[in-house]
């Protein structure tokens, strides 16, 4: 079986050291290139992090980006002129950024969301179903704790369960 190449952008975020952990332990991937928004003179998991750049990137079947909206959307334009997949986690985007986005999956395959796990998406379901089922006679919040390291609030995750509300 042929492995997928991945390149992970944020590197060195939280999320972007777990993606590599986990590309590592998994049969089906190689993990062909990692980046950061800045130059880091140490090697992570055996590679050296580069800049977002078409050299970067051209080698990877899937790009796995959490990095912040101005770096995603480096990231975007970069991976439309070389026709790759991009998977975005990364959260916090005003208005006209979503919309450039958009503009962007026409042109490539772009899975987008604001928390990817089995659990918060099920809840995501589950509240879905809640709201529908109790109508406008409730009111309902979203209230959300961090660690002290949180650089979007509110987050991903409970812009996702607002909408879900709605």
């Amino acid at each position: 079986m042929k492995k997928i190449n991945l390149a992970i952008t944020g590197c060195l975020g939280r999320m972007g050291q777990q993606l590599i952990k986990s590309s590592k332990r998994a049969k089906n991937f190689k993990l062909v290139s990692i980046t950061e928004n800045r130059i880091i003179n140490k090697k992570v998991s055996g590679l050296r992090p580069q800049l977002n750049s078409k050299s970067a990137l051209k080698n990877a079947n899937i790009i796995i980006d959490f990095t912040i909206p101005k770096c995603t959307l480096e990231v975007l334009k970069i991976a439309s002129k070389l026709k790759k997949r991009v998977v975005i986690g990364t959260t916090g985007f005003s208005k006209k950024e979503e919309n450039l986005i958009k503009k962007y999956s026409k042109k490539i395959p772009i899975l987008k969301a604001g928390n990817m796990s089995l659990g918060i998406n099920l809840l995501m379901y589950l509240t879905e179903i809640a709201s529908k089922s109790l109508g406008n006679n409730f009111l309902s919040k979203v209230f959300e704790v961090h660690h002290k390291h949180k650089k979007d609030h509110p987050s991903g995750t409970a812009l996702m369960l607002g909408k879900g509300i709605a």
